[in-house]
């Protein structure tokens, strides 16, 4: 990461100067936190949707997988990294296994709740219809349980987008966390502190949004339901193809 400058004498909460005088780094720590954050959670789904799908077709297991999952997002995060680090190094490798490790939980919870939440008539009918197991799953069970998945990557990122801050301590200090523990090591410089902190808030916010409109593109469904509800008048219902 690029010095920082520091031209104020004083040292107030918000300047202005500070955000000119250090945009460039300021743009690549936010840019450096945003992928961090779309990778681990973009990996933590490749994992927590299949995990799901397994506990969801063997019942025995989703006890299990949940309690396993469980068991790593009690461990705090400080501790996880500094675990992870003697085998993965300090960097930014270990940042992103252990976010991921702490998303499984959320993830796999609202995959399994929205895969087990399909009603029962609608599976049936279309087992009658000859759908196996595999294309039962991808035309029929997956769509329905898209709007329960899409919840739990939301709380998944915005979560993420928290921790990642943490990963300064161990190495990936080119993140908003870098310019935290940075302003903290410069005699409690405010205003870097204060401008990363708003910066991890905004993106949080910014990436939910995000989802959430991406939810709604994806599952029309729901807000015709939505709607019919609120009119009285009944909604179409899902059908098999």
């Amino acid at each position: 990461m690029p010095p920082l400058a520091y031209d104020e004498p004083t040292n107030p909460w918000l300047s202005w100067d500070y955000l000119r005088d250090n945009a460039q780094t300021i743009r690549m720590a936010l840019l450096d936190h945003t992928l961090i954050t779309v990778e681990s959670v973009t990996v933590a789904v490749l994992i927590a949707v299949p995990l799901a799908v397994l506990a969801y077709w063997v019942r025995p297991l989703a006890t299990p997988i949940l309690t396993s999952a469980g068991v790593l997002y009690t461990v705090p995060s400080l501790a996880l990294f500094a675990f992870l680090a003697p085998f993965l190094g300090t960097g930014r490798l270990t940042v992103v296994v252990g976010l991921v490790l702490y998303a499984l939980l959320v993830l796999v919870r609202s995959s399994l709740t929205g895969l087990v939440a399909v009603p029962d008539d609608v599976r049936e009918a279309a087992i009658a219809m000859g759908y196996g197991r595999a294309r039962r799953l991808v035309r029929i069970e997956l769509p329905l349980a898209l709007p329960a998945i899409l919840t739990g990557v939301r709380l998944a990122t915005v979560s993420t987008v928290a921790l990642t801050t943490v990963g300064a301590l161990v190495g990936s200090h080119g993140a908003l966390g870098g310019l935290m523990l940075a302003g903290f090591r410069n005699n409690l410089y405010k205003a870097q502190i204060v401008t990363a902190g708003l910066l991890c808030v905004l993106l949080a916010l910014l990436l939910d949004g995000l989802l959430l409109l991406l939810g709604r593109a994806f599952t029309p469904w729901t807000r015709r339901r939505s709607v019919g509800a609120r009119s009285g008048r009944p909604s179409p219902g899902s059908t098999i193809h």
